[in-house]
């Protein structure tokens, strides 16, 4: 029998040892099929996505499926642990920014990345919506040669689908860094303060100019259309 647990862990291979000699030998036939299987493949990525006030990309990108969670913060500068008081202020560099993290089993980067596009106005260099300003312009973060290739990708598909040139899109790719996390009353922002959120969101615009871009395809993460 040894020569059967020659290969198996060396504390499951005691176990059974000891237990060939008090067992059926039935029951230790099936003790010896229990194998531990082979680990679960890893299905979680990250993403790191600006678009304007992480308020409303946070809301918009929580209840995708596939999303596990979606966190606020900034991304792009070169400043430690920035604040949101240094971020608003400029001159960090940061961009405020949301990291994604989702199951790619259920919901690819680039499916990701067609819901962001639908959810932030690609025609504005100086900010999103009402807010203006370095921190709020909209950047996408890809990790990796990959992801830069589908984010580029994406950036293309975009134009084509608005039916308008590359120089016209104001969403920047710059290669993925690092990202620190917001002050934790910037976390969940809109499901804990529904009423300002809303108020807030309502007063800037977003909504009205997400339509006027995209149509009915705004906040949508369907396939692109070639126009």
């Amino acid at each position: 029998m040894s020569f059967l647990l020659a290969d198996r862990d060396p504390i499951l291979s005691l176990i059974l040892n000891l237990c060939a000699r008090w067992l059926p030998l039935p029951l230790l036939l099936c003790a010896l099929l229990i194998t531990p299987g082979p680990p679960a493949l890893a299905t979680t990525e990250e993403a790191v996505l600006a678009g304007g006030c992480f308020w409303c990309l946070e809301h918009d990108l929580e209840t995708v499926p596939g999303v596990i969670d979606v966190e606020s913060g900034y991304s792009g500068g070169e400043s430690t642990r920035p604040t949101y008081a240094e971020v608003s202020g400029g001159g960090t560099g940061h961009q405020e920014s949301v990291r994604v993290r989702f199951d790619n089993t259920r919901l690819s980067y680039p499916a990701l990345l067609r819901i962001y596009w639908r959810n932030i106005d690609p025609f504005n260099p100086k900010g999103q919506f009402c807010d203006k300003g370095d921190s709020y312009r909209a950047v996408i973060f890809p990790d990796g040669p990959d992801k830069q290739l589908q984010a580029r990708e994406s950036l293309e598909a975009a134009a084509r689908e608005l039916e308008t040139s590359l120089s016209s899109i104001q969403v920047e790719l710059r290669p993925f860094s690092r990202f620190w996390t917001a002050e934790p009353y910037h976390q969940n922002y809109a499901s804990r303060n529904g009423a300002k959120y809303r108020f807030y969101r309502f007063s800037c615009g977003r909504d009205r100019r997400l339509e006027e871009i995209w149509g009915t395809r705004a906040r949508e993460g369907g396939a692109w259309e070639s126009s």
